[in-house]
């Protein structure tokens, strides 16, 4: 499909803006029942920090930091970016710059810094046949193999295409819905050609609309869909 290779990644981003997708998507991933969409805490990285280390969402529930990240291509680095993820995440925790106080969290004193458990997952939808689940390892980069890795980072990738994951999908009805419109994208625009690219996805998003799929949500945003869904 021509276009933007990232614009399914942009579309699921601002999905999860959203606490109560976030929330939904949460349970459906871990089996809980939490259902104070106010338990969501978003975290938003520091505004200067560089567009190319932001992941496409990241919350905190009950202690529990989440890390999500949609693909629509394969890319065995994922656990290395989810580390530079991490490391972003965590240095604006420990500064705490948020909560407009002179000193963070003290990592040099001799009392234990407590911080979110971290898990990190991949939602993968590209057209690539790929594994139902598999789990990526960063210790699977270093050049020197090592048994027992002194830094390990796992991270597990989940296929979000028809058929797969059944249990997950039924779960989150949103994730569901999102993947319909994916595939309404790819099914109107199979030949591929760019100049009709945005007159297809105005397309999927009428036939979303009209069958109450993310209705609300594309009548609203709209525009920042189409938009996201073409070249920049």
């Amino acid at each position: 499909m021509s276009g933007n290779r990232e614009y399914k990644s942009d579309v699921f981003s601002m999905l999860m803006q959203d606490k109560e997708r976030a929330l939904q998507l949460y349970n459906a991933m871990n089996g809980s029942s939490y259902d104070n969409p106010e338990d969501v805490e978003m975290v938003i990285h520091d505004g200067g920090i560089s567009l190319s280390v932001r992941n496409d969402a990241s919350f905190i529930v009950d202690a529990r930091l989440s890390i999500y990240e949609h693909q629509s291509t394969v890319c065995p680095n994922m656990p290395v970016r989810s580390l530079i993820y991490f490391s972003v995440i965590l240095s604006d925790m420990l500064s705490d710059k948020k909560k407009g106080t002179k000193k963070g969290k003290n990592i040099y004193g001799r009392r234990l810094v407590k911080i979110p458990t971290p898990h990190f997952v991949v939602f993968y939808n590209g057209e690539e046949e790929q594994p139902e689940v598999q789990e990526l390892k960063l210790s699977d980069a270093f050049e020197k193999p090592t048994d027992e890795p002194n830094l390990e980072l796992k991270c597990k990738v989940y296929n979000i295409n028809d058929g797969k994951n059944k249990a997950i999908m039924e779960s989150c009805g949103w994730l569901n819905d999102y993947m319909t419109f994916v595939n309404k994208v790819r099914e109107y625009h199979a030949d591929g050609a760019f100049d009709d690219l945005a007159i297809d996805i105005e397309k999927a998003i009428d036939y979303c609309i009209d069958n109450d799929i993310l209705k609300e949500f594309l009548k609203t945003y709209r525009s920042e869909v189409t938009k996201s869904m073409q070249l920049n």
